[in-house]
């Protein structure tokens, strides 16, 4: 059966998958893009970005590459979208990455904020999903069509899917910086009571590379 799956989520060592004051010259917060330095050198990366010559092999590349593996469609949360607030003004915000989006499959963005669904190169659509998180989960596997959902973020979108049990599988990447504030991808959360329980632990230079499981009911 399709799984849900958080994969490549990086936090910092004090457990913030984001740093303060987002912003639109900012997304990932102050300091946050530190969280990813460790993905920027795979060649997954590279190639996402169009060149095929760069990058480093190695257990930083198998963690990235295998989080595509297998996966159908996604899930974010409207922040992940983009830094609109509110009602949608009108459709020119296409989100963060350009004309050819790095999904290439479906993707479902939680708003409370009606809008037509956004065609885009490559394969990607977004679909803007109104009633709430069950729903975007069952139309995602609909999409998925039997592979792997996944779900990209941000933390607040990931803290209500776990807290309503719906999460199978986490890959965390712990990358070697310290935030101090920001987002707490762990607060509220008691990841025993869930039932998770960590399955694969890889460190590297970049960051050590965690597998959290939840346990089968």
């Amino acid at each position: 059966m399709s799984e849900l799956k958080v994969q490549c989520f990086s936090i910092s060592i004090d457990g913030f998958g984001a740093g303060p004051n987002q912003s639109l010259q900012s997304p990932l917060g102050e300091r946050g893009e530190g969280l990813h330095k460790w993905f920027f050198g795979t060649r997954t990366f590279q190639r996402m970005m169009g060149d095929e010559s760069k990058g480093a092999d190695g257990p930083d590349e198998d963690f990235a590459a295998r989080s595509f593996a297998n996966i159908g469609a996604w899930i974010l949360g409207r922040n992940m979208f983009g830094p609109v607030r509110g009602p949608w003004p009108d459709e020119s915000w296409k989100g963060w990455w350009g004309e050819e989006p790095p999904y290439h499959v479906p993707v479902y963005v939680l708003t409370h904020h009606p809008r037509a669904p956004l065609e885009m190169k490559g394969g990607t659509t977004f679909h803007f999903v109104t009633d709430g998180i069950e729903s975007a989960l069952a139309q995602a596997r609909k999409a998925a069509n039997g592979k792997d959902v996944r779900l990209g973020g941000g933390v607040a979108t990931i803290h209500e899917y776990l807290k309503a049990g719906l999460v199978d599988e986490m890959h965390l990447a712990i990358s070697p910086v310290v935030l101090g504030s920001g987002e707490s991808l762990f607060a509220g959360v008691d990841l025993v009571s869930l039932g998770f329980q960590c399955v694969e632990h890889v460190p590297t230079s970049a960051a050590t590379h965690v597998v959290l499981r939840k346990n089968p009911r």
